[in-house]
This record gives structure tokens, C-alpha cells and sequence, in this order.
């Protein structure tokens, strides 16, 4: 049985368990942690619903008047792509609430390990700097995800092994930077909420990830 995680897609997606939990300060104890990923949804598009435009259910009762308008949570995604392999993909998923890193799992760790590579700490440490940079004050949550290849139970404890390999050097350099104060929920998903389809490898490859989340303060 292959195990969950493995691949030889060396590209990486940019926005970043047995137990679900949230530490303070990288040293505090593990809660229950019940939020899902920002990432959830439905990852096999469906088709547009018709409309017919001359259904009298689309006119307006007598008297009635439309609601107040309001801002959607609009959501911009930016990739930066290279051939190197020590440059993969990345993407980052930015909307009026929060920003989300994706980090893809080949590129952070090798087949079926929760060791980082060298090139994962370096862009760990970037993103610990933008969110120092952002003066970030909310809880910073890092995901762990799988494909559904191998057993749901490994898929479900290595997402959380690296999930807390990510969180460990995210908080220790947002340490160096004297930026301590900092709450983290620290979760391993397995191999739920998939981004992508499981049935190809670059699919899955898309899916075996690690998200960092933020809310950036006010403006």
C-alpha cells in the first residue's frame, strides 16, 4: 500500500493529528481545536444552475425594495512559478479577512517524513516575516493535509507531524524576532478538504500540503 503523502511532483502550491490543538507562544498547552481549514469546500466544480429570465419569480413583490448593499470578502490569489526545482510553485491566497500560505508537501519534506528540507525552513521564515511585518495579533493557524492514498489513520498522524514541524519553526523565528506573543492552532487533516482531484497525481500532489492562516489587523 503506498503510504499517504508520497509523490515525485516537485512543485509546491503557495496561500502553509491525532490530536487537534492550540499553543500559546509555541510552548503552551494543547486545546480542542474544531475550526475548519479556510481551504474547505467542495473541490469538484459543479455546473452553473439556469436561470430563466422571464420567470415571474425573479420580479420584485409590490411594495417590496431591495436589500442594502454590501462589500463580498473578494479574494485574490497571486503564483509565482519557476523550473527549479528548488523553486516550485507558490501561491498565496489573499481575501478581506485573511491570508493563507500554501506550502505543497514535496517541496517541505521528503517522501513520507515530517523532516524539513532546507529550502522548506527558508520559506517558512519568510512567511514568519511577512506576518511580523503585518504586526499580526490574532491566532495563526498551520494546517496539515494529505491525499487519500495509504490508510486514512497515517494520512491523519503524519499531516499533523508536519503540520508541527511547520509551527515549530514558524514560531521559533517569529521568536528571533521578537514577536513571541502569539497564539497557534496546530491540526492535522488527513486526508480531508482536498483542494483537488484525489483520481491524478498532480491532484493529489496539489492536496498533500501544509496552510498557514492569518487575519492581518485592520487597516
Amino acid at each position: 500500500m503506498k503510504p499517504r503523502g508520497s509523490g515525485v511532483s516537485a512543485s509546491v502550491v503557495l496561500v502553509l493529528v491525532v490530536a487537534a490543538g492550540t499553543v500559546a507562544g509555541g510552548t503552551g498547552v494543547a486545546v480542542a481545536d474544531t475550526n475548519p481549514p479556510p481551504s474547505a469546500g467542495d473541490s469538484t466544480p459543479t455546473a452553473p444552475v439556469k436561470v430563466d429570465p422571464t420567470s415571474p419569480n425573479l420580479k420584485l413583490p409590490e411594495g417590496a425594495t431591495l436589500a442594502p448593499p454590501k462589500v463580498l470578502d473578494i479574494v485574490s490569489v497571486s503564483d509565482e512559478s519557476s523550473t527549479k526545482a528548488s523553486q516550485p510553485e507558490q501561491r498565496q491566497e489573499t481575501s478581506n479577512s485573511t491570508v493563507t500560505y500554501a506550502l505543497q508537501s514535496e517541496v517541505l519534506f521528503k517522501k513520507d517524513s515530517a523532516v524539513l528540507s532546507p529550502t522548506a525552513t527558508s520559506r517558512i521564515q519568510a512567511i514568519a516575516n511577512d506576518i511580523t511585518a503585518r504586526h499580526v495579533t490574532s491566532p495563526i493557524r498551520v494546517f496539515g493535509f494529505t491525499d487519500n492514498l495509504g490508510s486514512s489513520e497515517h494520512g491523519t498522524v503524519l499531516s499533523k507531524q508536519r503540520a508541527d514541524a511547520v509551527y515549530k519553526v514558524l514560531a521559533r523565528e517569529m521568536d528571533k524576532a521578537g514577536d513571541s506573543a502569539h497564539t497557534f492552532q496546530v491540526r492535522g487533516y488527513g486526508e480531508d478538504y482536498p483542494i483537488a482531484d484525489n483520481s491524478t497525481e498532480s491532484g493529489r500532489s496539489q492536496n498533500r500540503r501544509v496552510e498557514i492562516t492569518f487575519t492581518p489587523p485592520a487597516a
